[in-house]
């Protein structure tokens, strides 16, 4: 292989440690931002919410400005859904009310956890390949710094130190690249795992005030309008 395809190699090695390091950057960052945002409003909401006098006084909070008060939305709307006159007509509705309530909180708490989730599996990724592609473009480096102390005829220390050490720069960049990708990852897990444990939270005592209202809220306070109600329920304490 001629120098300049191993060059172009090593370059393209690079380049692309170049490009994770600035995708994980980006993602720590916007992370981040989307973390601090949905613990402020979650706090925000979870004060007045408790603050409310009833259930249905606690309709009139709902928004959706944060995963809480989404939650609360839907449950909310399952429990209208579930007072309407055409409740146990059809397979839709044919649940009892507490296990429509806990269906669709489940189902939201899936949908924020997944929309915590996105970016994780980009980071995990890059944490795991970065350091064998700065290991790929050393490798090649390396072969290149041979052919040309071959080349030169003399394998003195002034004449390898130079291209070895231009080599190996390229696994100290995948190793640099790799750590705060690592890092931030498993920081960001740990934060979800919290946060998905306070939506469970969340939802178990929502269930529990929904019980003492008998599964039902004034329709005048009920949100107007109910979104579709799909299969699969599961309970509310259960997170996969």
């Amino acid at each position: 292989m001629s120098t300049q395809y191993l060059n172009l190699i090593v370059q393209g090695a690079l380049y692309g440690l170049v490009l994770f390091s600035i995708v994980t950057w980006v993602l720590i960052l916007a992370k981040g931002v989307q973390h601090a945002r949905v613990g402020k409003q979650d706090k925000q909401f979870t004060q007045k919410f408790w603050s409310a006098n009833s259930l249905d006084a606690a309709t009139a909070l709902v928004n959706d400005a944060s995963p809480k008060s989404r939650l609360a939305n839907v449950g909310f709307e399952a429990l209208y859904v579930s007072d309407t006159d055409g409740s146990g007509s059809d397979l839709e509705h044919s649940w009892d009310r507490q296990e429509l309530l806990e269906r669709q909180l489940r189902q939201q708490i899936q949908k924020e956890y997944q929309s915590l989730e996105s970016g994780l599996a980009v980071l995990a990724s890059i944490g795991s390949t970065a350091p064998f592609v700065g290991l790929f473009g050393t490798v090649f480096g390396i072969i290149n710094a041979l052919g040309a102390i071959g080349k030169s005829g003399s394998a003195s220390i002034e004449v390898v130190a130079g291209p070895i050490g231009e080599a190996l720069i390229a696994t100290g960049i995948g190793i640099a690249v790799a750590v705060p990708a690592v890092l931030a990852f498993n920081y960001y897990v740990r934060r979800l795992k919290v946060k998905a444990a306070e939506l469970d939270n969340f939802a178990t005592d929502f269930v529990n005030l929904a019980q003492k209202s008998g599964f039902r809220v004034t329709k005048a306070a009920a949100r107007p309008a109910a979104r579709p109600v799909h299969a699969g329920a599961q309970p509310v304490g259960a997170h996969a």
